[in-house]
């Protein structure tokens, strides 16, 4: 159910609190319960007659959820995964749009994002957030059904059709995002500020906040200490997405295994504790923040080099200080040290 709160307290966004220059006297949020996190439109006081249109546009993400989740049997994505292996599958414009950017950005991370990684995820335990050691055997069986390129698309048709049984697609790590954009796009004409999120981890702004802010204040959480920031960025018509393993994970003989699996190679990434990205499209910034992750600082400076307005901060394991590669011109970055 829809949500409007009227509330004076110290704005909350991202991975972390932050307090900014209020220049009115309240923040308005309207938000509902979907894709099994919160998503919220935080409006400043003086865009008070966009809730109305805050509230119509969350309902979007509903009938993005009711298309889109692997866990609904009636989904268009289960029929898909159910019958495309068998016979091409036609699909409405949005979807199939939707898969030709997911392979595209396949291509563009060097195989790191792929909307196809689920047999990996069910091999380890994480689609159902039961974590387990998989054998050697069943990663490799799941490896076979891994790869955006079984994925055949034809744009005439707009149809879908894989190349084997047992392929599937997942857009967990990208779906968010796309919710943020249609949101996004359906609200843009009635607000002029308003900040867009999806749980902790993916935000969409538009505008720069309240009046007289230089944009909208988000706190990146240290990803190996939660009392801790690590960044402060400041958003101005600009999406922002994080990963790290820190909500989903278990433990094996001492060793942490986190839930985002490298689909290049079978096994849970290593080698990066958290990656913020910012970009202009919130569905490109949450698939990259999960590529860059897997791919780490070395993909990072390969695809921010050759894409602009694509910034990526990202904190190594074991190390204390973060990286910054590429810029957004519309993303302001301050570094917390200690």
């Amino acid at each position: 159910m829809n949500q409007a709160l009227l509330q004076r307290r110290d704005f909350i966004a991202g991975r972390g609190k932050t307090a900014p220059s209020v220049l009115d006297d309240f923040w308005l949020h309207v938000s509902r319960m979907a894709m099994a996190c919160r998503f919220e439109i935080t409006l400043p006081s003086h865009e008070r007659d966009g809730v109305a249109a805050a509230q119509r546009a969350l309902e979007t993400v509903d009938r993005l959820e009711a298309q889109l989740s692997i866990f609904r049997d009636a989904s268009e994505v289960s029929r898909l995964n159910r019958s495309a292996s068998q016979n091409p599958v036609q699909v409405n414009k949005s979807l199939f749009s939707l898969l030709e950017l997911s392979k595209e950005l396949f291509l563009e991370t060097e195989r790191a994002f792929d909307i196809t990684s689920g047999p990996l995820s069910h091999a380890w335990g994480f689609l159902r957030r039961q974590g387990r050691i998989p054998g050697i055997e069943q990663i490799e069986q799941a490896r076979q059904l891994v790869g955006s390129e079984r994925i055949k698309l034809d744009s005439v048709q707009r149809t879908v059709h894989f190349e084997r049984a047992g392929v599937m697609i997942n857009f967990g790590a990208i779906g968010k995002g796309y919710a943020l954009d249609r949101v996004a796009t359906s609200i843009n004409r009635q607000i002029r500020a308003g900040l867009l999120s999806a749980g902790s981890s993916s935000m969409r702004a538009i505008g720069a906040g309240a009046r007289g802010q230089s944009g909208w204040q988000v706190g990146i959480r240290h990803p190996r200490d939660p009392q801790r920031r690590l960044a402060i960025l400041r958003l101005r018509n600009v999406s922002l997405s994080t990963s790290g393993h820190e909500e989903q994970f278990f433990e094996f003989e001492g060793r942490r295994y986190g839930h985002i699996i490298d689909p290049r190679t079978g096994q849970p990434s290593e080698g990066v504790s958290g990656v913020t990205v910012v970009h202009p499209s919130a569905a490109v910034a949450d698939a990259l923040a999960t590529a860059f992750y897997v791919g780490g600082p070395e993909l990072a400076t390969r695809y921010c080099a050759n894409h602009p307005n694509t910034l990526a901060i990202i904190l190594e394991s074991g190390s204390e200080e973060p990286v910054i590669f590429g810029a957004n011109e519309n993303c302001d970055v301050e570094i917390i040290n200690g």
